[in-house]
This record gives structure tokens, sequence and C-alpha cells, in this order.
């Protein structure tokens, strides 16, 4: 069962890295997050924010080429992964994904619907999509 926990009118880039920061709270340590929405929509952008907010001061690029972006943040790891350019599901076992899902990591899945049924579920679906000159952001937890 899921029910909508937020939904919210993000104006621009600086909007979307302060509720990066309020979400980050709201995350254990081991969570399976899908970012949904159309390319632009700011779902690596919504990922760089939580890793600012969590001290990480490097780059934060989206993984299309390389399908997982991994950072260890003091005592915390999370593993950014996208699988836009995944044709196959079984693709996937190239880069491990049964041992990455199961470990203690928070885990963000942009096009998490090439993963088919590789992947565990969601314990919170993001969807991000273009309102206006900004975003709509609704977040979904899982129970």
């Amino acid at each position: 069962m899921s029910h909508l926990s937020a939904s919210r009118f993000l104006a621009d880039e600086a909007a979307t890295l302060a509720f990066a920061r309020t979400l980050i709270e709201r995350l254990g340590t081991s969570s399976v997050v899908f970012l949904h929405g159309q390319l632009g929509a700011g779902k690596t952008t919504l990922v760089r924010g939580i890793l600012r907010a969590l001290g990480h001061d490097g780059v934060v690029k989206s993984p299309t080429y390389t399908l997982l972006e991994p950072y260890e943040i003091g005592d915390r790891m999370i593993y950014h992964f996208d699988l836009y350019r995944i044709a196959d599901s079984e693709e996937l076992d190239f880069i491990g994904i049964d041992e990455l899902m199961d470990a203690e990591a928070i885990k963000f899945v942009e096009w998490p619907e090439h993963g088919g049924r590789r992947l565990p579920p969601a314990d919170v679906d993001i969807h991000l999509s273009l309102e206006g000159e900004g975003r709509r952001v609704e977040v979904f937890t899982h129970s």
C-alpha cells in the first residue's frame, strides 16, 4: 500500500536542492528509491541535492553511461543508478544488481521500469514532472 506523503512545486534548482534536504531526513540507511520522470525533469538534480545535504561536495553526474555511481559519505553508502540505456534487464547482471540491491545503502534508481523484475519493490517512489518554468515533485511511500 502506498500513500502520497508530499506534493510540492519546485520553482527552480534551489527549491529542488532545498526539498532534497528535507527528503533525506525521511530515508533510512538502506532504502530503495525509484525516480520517475521524463528527460530533464530533475531526477539527477534531486539526487545531487540529497548528496550535498549529506556532505558530498564533489561532482555529481548522471550515471547514464556507467549505470551506477557509488558514493561513500561518512558511514553511509549511496548508489545512484540510471537504467535509461538498459534494453534488457539481464544486462544488470554485469554490474551485480542483486548484491548491490541487498547492500546496506540508499539506492536511487532512475528509469526503474527498465529494470523489470530484477529490482526489489521501492520503499519510496518519487515522480518529477515539468510544470511551467519549474517542476512538480510527488513522493509516495510504501508500507
